[in-house]
């Protein structure tokens, strides 16, 4: 059959999601199907079955389409870290680091990388659902482009442009994304959804055929708010300003949110417990007095982000809070900076340096070396569990005699001599109900028993289901046929 791309007015209108609830709408229908997004910039990954890393969004759409992870489904990852530069991954590889004055120019030669694994994708389903990134109407970033319409056209792939009625202005967004694009570029773009609407949908009615009538497209449905979507991964940093948890709760669980953080959908498993009011902290908030617990999750920079944690205080916030009693867990980066000391000999995140961390593990950090990508399975605190590991670095010392988990058998992480520190190299620790009790547990708790998996395959049914009631499903098929 074909392909449909899904591109947005601006950034964070809901096109990842829309991706992920279309390509299972389609998979209920029958159809094979694969997602694809030809550029991402994010620190939120996942590792893929053939030993790469993409995008988390593109992770879930692979998981709406309940085929494996592949790279081709994200040939090229941009995971921004210090000094104004990105870590560069193609077809789900480092290769090397590029900075902000330079991409735009370096970009263009990855559009052969792009279309290599398009076609791999193309060839074995029946429709490839694309996830465009930003907005078409960024005019200035268009010579180059591969995210958005350079890829539509070089592919000739139609495109739904999708604006956000929530955030306001939606028929301005639309129309005038008509206004200022190029009109090649615009022939591509074959119809339009509004997302995020609340309330009554015929009381738009009349600024839907004015969108029709300004900007020459057809409407392909008006996607109301998807409640769903708070049971889902999460992949943009956005989130993190507006998450909500339950401020009533007993267990007390905090997050600093250092400038680089990278794969906090590590705790997204605790928005199943009921008990757990989990506070992202933000710049200028200082550790509450009254958390069990203080998490520390990954960085794409850990030596910057250990820095910005002195910067915010939240050093002496959290040996406070561990000289109190408290309970402290470390994943990836943040395991490291639980360590004494973080070197880079190399210039891995940047300028070679190095940096005291926080010394609540008898452990030191040097990043060297290959890049570990693997998912694994193991056993911690006497319960199965399994995850991925993605980092760059490696961890030794004394505590690391007393490993956190053995995954088939090799020793991973460290926990303290006072039981009350722990660091992996393990992401999603959490989405294990039987490891999240065990936790919780160590806090008074315990879980509510939830399945996390099953919890985001309901999402994705309950998505679709949406789609297929508000969205014109079947005009879209017919595109990928044109």
């Amino acid at each position: 059959m074909g392909a449909i791309m899904l591109q947005g007015t601006g950034s964070d209108v809901g096109k990842s999601v829309l991706v992920a609830g279309l390509c299972r709408a389609l998979v209920r229908r029958g159809y094979r199907v694969r997602p694809f997004k030809p550029q991402n910039m994010s620190n939120n990954a996942a590792v893929t079955t053939d030993g790469g890393e993409i995008g988390r969004a593109q992770a879930l759409q692979a998981i709406a389409c309940g085929v494996p992870l592949h790279t081709d489904m994200n040939p090229v990852l941009l995971k921004p870290q210090a000094d104004r530069t990105s870590q560069l991954i193609v077809h789900g590889k480092v290769r090397g680091t590029l900075g902000s004055g330079n991409y735009r120019t370096a970009r263009a030669q990855l559009l052969d990388a792009v279309l290599e694994s398009y076609e791999r994708l193309k060839a074995q389903c029946d429709i490839v659902v694309v996830e465009g990134a930003g907005s078409p109407a960024e005019i200035n970033l268009r010579a180059g482009d591969i995210a958005n319409m350079g890829f539509a056209r070089a592919a000739n792939v139609p495109v739904i442009l999708v604006g956000d009625i929530d955030r306001g202005g939606v028929i301005a967004a639309v129309v005038g994304t008509r206004a200022v694009i190029d009109p090649e570029d615009a022939a591509m773009i074959q119809g339009f959804l509004i997302n995020k609407f609340r309330g009554d949908p015929t009381l738009f009615a009349d600024g839907y055929a004015q969108i029709e009538s300004l900007s020459g497209w057809r409407g392909m449905g008006v996607v109301p708010w998807l409640d769903a979507v708070a049971r889902l991964p999460s992949e943009d940093a956005v989130v993190l300003e507006r998450r909500s948890f339950s401020a009533e709760a007993p267990l007390v669980i905090a997050c600093p949110v250092l400038p680089r953080i990278s794969n906090f959908d590590d705790l997204d498993p605790l928005k199943l417990e009921p008990t757990v009011d989990l506070r992202m902290i933000g710049p200028g908030q200082p550790i509450p007095a009254e958390a069990l617990l203080v998490i520390l999750p990954g960085s794409k920079a850990t030596i910057a982000d250990m820095r910005a944690m002195v910067a915010q205080g939240w050093d002496i916030d959290i040996r406070a809070h561990h000289r109190r009693g408290g309970a402290v867990l470390g994943i990836c980066g943040g395991y490291q900076m639980l360590g004494k000391t973080i070197s880079d000999p190399d210039g891995v995140e940047g300028p070679v340096g190095a940096i005291d961390g926080l010394g609540l593990l008898d452990v030191d950090t040097v990043l060297s070396g290959a890049k570990t990508l693997e998912a694994v399975r193991g056993q911690a605190l006497e319960t199965a569990f399994r995850g991925y590991e993605m980092h760059m670095g490696r961890t030794h010392g004394p505590d690391c005699d007393r490993p956190f988990a053995l995954l088939d058998g090799r020793p991973d992480g460290a926990i303290s001599r006072d039981d009350r520190v722990i660091g992996s190299y393990v992401h999603g620790l959490l989405s294990s109900t039987e490891l999240r009790d065990a936790l919780l547990r160590r806090l008074g708790g315990q879980s509510a028993g939830e399945d996390y998996d099953r919890s985001v395959e309901d999402a994705l049914d309950e998505i679709a289901a949406l789609l297929e009631t508000h969205a014109d499903i079947d005009a879209m098929i017919a595109l990928t046929t044109g």
